[in-house]
């Protein structure tokens, strides 16, 4: 099975693609890096230029499903705004490949890496390493963010769990 992790992003958006064995958790990382957009350009034009990317990643990673991390507002609203409207170009292509999406919060990821909700960035860096048996920590961050997402649906998918994940804009609060 081929997971399609998404850190979504304006400036930067993290991918990375894993494979996992139907029989056992047997994980590798088959790609994994970032997208950007122009800096200084008008909102609509990053947007579709992402959209662009994106779609690129899509056709040549062919993934079956995609996970995707929630929106975590923090201090800076219109951060989180520009986070939002990336995150809606990510659900619109994996839409428009007919692909299921799993969304998972922060600390759902963190969990389910580290046990810890609340664990270090650097500590997920290196268990995304670990679990992915990689030589280095991967670069840049955000596609380290995009592998953790990746696992994450992993180890819910084999765990029976992933149905609780699935975005839908019907399903009730858990």
């Amino acid at each position: 099975m081929r997971i399609l992790g998404i850190d979504p992003g304006i400036g930067i958006c993290g991918f990375g693609l894993i494979s996992s064995s139907e029989v056992g958790l047997s994980l590798k990382a088959l790609d994994f890096g970032a997208v950007t957009t122009v800096v200084d350009a008008p909102m609509p034009e990053r947007l579709k230029e992402l959209y662009e990317s994106l779609n690129l990643v899509f056709e040549q990673t062919k993934p079956e499903m995609v996970a995707v991390e929630k929106l975590f507002f923090s201090k800076n609203i219109t951060t989180g705004i520009a986070v939002a409207e990336a995150r809606g170009v990510v659900l619109l292509v994996a839409a428009q490949k007919n692909l299921p999406v799993y969304e998972y919060s922060p600390n759902e990821i963190k969990k389910a890496l580290t046990g810890y909700g609340a664990a270090t960035k650097t500590q997920m860096q290196e268990m995304v390493r670990v679990t992915l048996n990689l030589e280095k920590k991967p670069k840049p961050d955000d596609a380290a963010d995009a592998l953790a997402a990746a696992i994450t649906c992993a180890f819910l998918y084999h765990a029976g769990k992933n149905d609780d994940y699935k975005f839908s804009n019907n399903r009730e609060k858990r």
